[in-house]
């Protein structure tokens, strides 16, 4: 898809979802010199993509959507809202390049919680229903979904399969809880894509991506879904529910 847009004569490219795009978007576009302008969940220069945040060099920059690194705090949320889990079971897509990152940040937050964290691989090709019966059969409290845009793609199935063992949830998108999901800490992702498209006007106006910081996203939104807790028989302290920031009814 990207060599046909290189062939098409784009004056840029946007790309969405995770680093793969990015990736393939640089490749085919390196040659042109077609600027890339990204929105990700990784960190762009661990994975090489930029040379640093303030001067990203070459002909790629963007978003920042910090979706990884934001694991600990979907930990800790979860942890405080079902303190009775003391097994939490983690699924964690190993086609990411960030697998290994969430895998090592989600064994950290369990460690300080004192909470013995079920690591569950899982690939966006391979059935997710086992997944949940093992975390069910290891003796999992709880779920967390680690953050990939192809868990993403499956959130009416894997919502389905938390309300059918009745085990409680968190996701990384709104979208997950607007689903159906019973919570949900994260980006919000229409202001990222807003900002990509920001960046984008700026390169169409002849602006250099190497004079366009990588920004990183600023605001957040924690969500639940108070319609899938009577359902679950899950009650919200009202304390939690005083800090979210949407609740589907």
């Amino acid at each position: 898809m990207a060599v046909e847009l290189v062939n098409a004569g784009v004056t840029v490219i946007a790309t969405g979802g995770a680093e793969l795009p990015v990736f393939a978007a640089k490749a085919a576009a390196a040659k042109a010199e077609i600027p890339v302008v990204f929105v990700m969940g990784g960190d762009p220069v661990a994975l090489g993509i930029v040379q640093s945040m303030a001067r990203p060099a070459g002909a790629t920059t963007g978003i920042s959507m910090l979706t990884s690194v934001l694991e600990n705090k979907r930990f800790g949320l979860l942890h405080e809202i079902v303190p009775a889990a003391t097994a939490i079971a983690a699924l964690i897509d190993p086609s990411r390049a960030l697998a290994p990152t969430q895998t090592a940040e989600l064994q950290d937050a369990a460690l300080h919680a004192g909470v013995h964290l079920i690591v569950l691989n899982s690939h966006a090709g391979v059935d997710v229903e086992s997944a949940f019966a093992t975390a069910v059969s290891q003796g999992a409290g709880a779920v967390q979904l680690a953050a990939s845009p192809n868990f993403l793609a499956k959130r009416e199935q894997i919502v389905a399969l938390a309300a059918q063992h009745r085990i409680p949830a968190i996701y990384e998108w709104r979208d997950f809880t607007d689903a159906g999901g019973l919570m949900s800490y994260g980006t919000d992702l229409a202001d990222a894509y807003r900002q990509e498209g920001g960046y984008v006007a700026k390169v169409l106006n002849g602006v250099k991506p190497a004079d366009l910081p990588v920004m990183q996203v600023t605001k957040f939104e924690f969500v639940i879904n108070l319609k899938t807790a009577k359902t679950l028989g899950f009650e919200f302290a009202p304390t939690v529910l005083a800090r979210a920031d949407a609740v589907v009814e």
